[in-house]
């Protein structure tokens, strides 16, 4: 793959052509699709397992969408995921060699598809603020996994693509799912309408007793970045590590729950369990003090160490009680800890209820925008991580506006890519 298409500069990953975008408005505010049917057609931008999962709860979610397109890197991740989704919803795939694309120009051929309607952003994060401003420029509306980046250079493409989705009134909806789940929805309607009191504080965990997740071993012949690419989540230049990729779902809600971002942060950390470059250069365990408006603190942390003990939820402090939650539960407790209200109404994961959203806000031509939200999201974790690399103390605007941090490669070609060292507080600088 050394060939011209698969080398590109970093320049060249931030600059596609527009695309015109597909369909017509209806006076009624809705939108024609596909010819003028109620048919979505989309495209998939990146192929691994968690996202041909996300496809085929994309194309389960609404009788009236099709994948017409893929784009990839990795031919193989291609094709096993085409395999799959032909398998699970075999009537729904219409893609062909001709929509097939490999390679990492691939998802700027998938824009200039004017049949394309939406595109779904799941490549590692460390492609997402290039891959999603580049469907806006071509018109396209689009669900994006999370985080939506990796380091602030990239939170601030974020920010400019929420703008350009408002212009162009497309929506962007995004992988937290829990946001969809109906026990979050009813336990933070109750925190938002104050029948809780006042949040005072929290806590938030994704302490998982696992340590290899989408991890293989190096093979011969693979290549410094096709090696990264493959084993991504130990790579912070694509993952942001396991606090920003993973942990983001909690630190989502506990932002939901308060109304803010926090102001500042402490963290520290460190790597002493998975040790060996097979792993790349994440940590495997992070604890953060993340302070928020009216000196609101909450506790965050977060491990991928095997044997420890898992615990992943939230629990948001009231000043008349508090709310526990994960993905299987809610319940809220009053102040000596004796729970008073249980939700026992069905729960489902998500999953699939976000794709519904987002195909009736095309169909209703009400723009759902996300992109905001999971710009604050991110920076709230990306802040954190940078603390404890560092050891040093962050505050929101900084990070935010200040850092010059930018961890994307200088070039995307099938070859040398030396690994940056493991991050050390007190050695490790602050960009």
């Amino acid at each position: 793959m050394k060939n011209e298409k698969s080398r590109l500069s970093r320049r060249d990953m931030l600059k596609t052509g527009a695309a015109v975008s597909a369909g017509a408005m209806l006076s009624s505010g809705g939108r024609l699709f596909a010819a003028g049917s109620d048919k979505i057609r989309v495209a998939m931008v990146g192929c691994g397992s968690r996202g041909t999962k996300d496809a085929i709860d994309c194309l389960t979610s609404d009788p009236g969408v099709e994948m017409l397109a893929m784009a990839e890197v990795l031919p193989d991740r291609l094709e096993s995921s085409l395999t799959r989704m032909r398998a699970a919803v075999p009537d729904r795939v219409k893609v062909t060699p001709q929509t097939s694309f490999v390679g990492f120009d691939a998802y700027q051929k998938v824009m200039t598809m004017k049949e394309v309607d939406a595109v779904l952003l799941l490549t590692p994060p460390g492609f997402r603020p290039q891959t999603l401003r580049a469907a806006l420029e071509a018109g396209k509306h689009v669900f994006m996994e999370k985080p939506g980046a990796v380091d602030p250079v990239g939170v601030r493409s974020l920010l400019a693509s929420a703008e350009l989705a408002d212009r162009k009134k497309l929506s962007i909806v995004v992988g937290t799912q829990q946001r969809w789940q109906p026990q979050y929805q009813e336990l933070m309607r109750r925190v938002h309408e104050g029948e809780l009191g006042e949040v005072v504080g929290g806590q938030a965990y994704w302490n998982w007793g696992s340590s290899k997740w989408h991890w293989e071993p190096r093979q011969a012949g693979w290549s410094d970045m096709e090696w990264q690419i493959r084993c991504w989540p130990y790579f912070v230049w694509l993952s942001g590590d396991h606090i920003v990729e993973q942990h983001l779902h909690n630190m989502d809600v506990i932002n939901w729950a308060i109304g803010s971002h926090p102001v500042s942060c402490l963290g520290m950390g460190g790597r002493q369990s998975r040790t060996g470059p097979e792993f790349g250069n994440i940590w495997d365990h992070f604890t953060v003090e993340y302070e928020y408006p009216n000196g609101v603190r909450v506790m965050s942390m977060c491990s991928q160490i095997e044997k420890s003990t898992a615990r992943i939820g939230e629990r948001v402090l009231c000043t008349k009680g508090a709310t526990v939650t994960d993905r299987s539960m809610g319940y809220i407790e009053d102040t000596r800890g004796r729970k008073v209200f249980t939700y026992s109404d069905p729960i489902h994961s998500g999953e699939v209820a976000q794709f519904t959203n987002l195909f009736r806000s095309m169909r209703d031509g009400q723009p759902l925008n996300e992109c905001r939200r999971i710009a604050e999201t991110t920076t709230t974790l990306i802040m954190g991580r940078m603390s404890a690399y560092t050891g040093r103390a962050m505050k929101w605007d900084w990070a935010l506006n200040a850092s010059k941090l930018d961890l994307t490669p200088a070039r995307y070609e099938m070859g040398d890519l030396p690994v940056t060292p493991v991050a050390v507080p007190g050695q490790t600088q602050l960009i």
